[in-house]
């Protein structure tokens, strides 16, 4: 099994996290994995995209010519990536803020209102977590207690008012897939 998936949005939404972060939580599950952010030279703004392959065996390339899974974050994200998709993948669309959708039949489509969902939570710089809840539980690449186990690594002990919050997203991320 290999999967790759590609996470894409402006910098600032936490993209390369959502990357990172799956990247680390298929390590902790012993899969092999690979990580290939893509930025531009501004910090927050310009495009920001990575590849994560995840697998059983080596990855011989992280390069995704056709990845199984695209996650995009914004409109300028679904109309770069949503010819690459490979049939029978899947996108995760931020459905609050992208205004169009993919025009793939050989898709499916997860609309996920991350950005309307993490301003009910009070924070809407989490719409990069609720939207990996709602990743992990459709792709089950991960487990979730993997995943927030990860998280909380990532972030670190001196981060547990901001893990609180992530655990919420990502619970009510988790919550849109049935």
């Amino acid at each position: 099994m290999q999967i790759k998936t590609v996470f894409a949005g402006f910098g600032g939404q936490g993209v390369l996290m959502m990357g990172y972060s799956l990247a680390h939580a298929a390590m902790h599950e012993g899969l092999h994995v690979t990580y290939l952010p893509s930025y531009g030279a501004e910090v927050r703004g310009g495009t920001a995209n990575c590849t994560v392959a995840v697998s059983d065996e080596e990855i011989a390339s992280p390069v995704a010519s056709q990845p199984d899974f695209i996650v995009a974050m914004n409109t300028p994200s679904l109309m770069a990536f949503q010819t690459r998709i490979a049939p029978g993948g899947a996108f995760f669309l931020n459905s609050s803020i992208v205004e169009g959708r993919p025009n793939r039949r050989d898709i499916t489509l997860y609309e996920i209102p991350a950005a309307a969902i993490a301003s009910e939570l009070g924070n809407p710089r989490v719409q990069n977590v609720v939207m990996m809840g709602a990743y992990v539980k459709a792709t089950r690449l991960v487990s979730a207690d993997t995943y927030l186990k990860s998280l909380q690594a990532i972030l670190g002990g001196r981060k547990k008012a901001a893990m609180e919050v992530n655990r919420k997203a990502f619970s009510a991320g988790y919550e849109t897939i049935d």
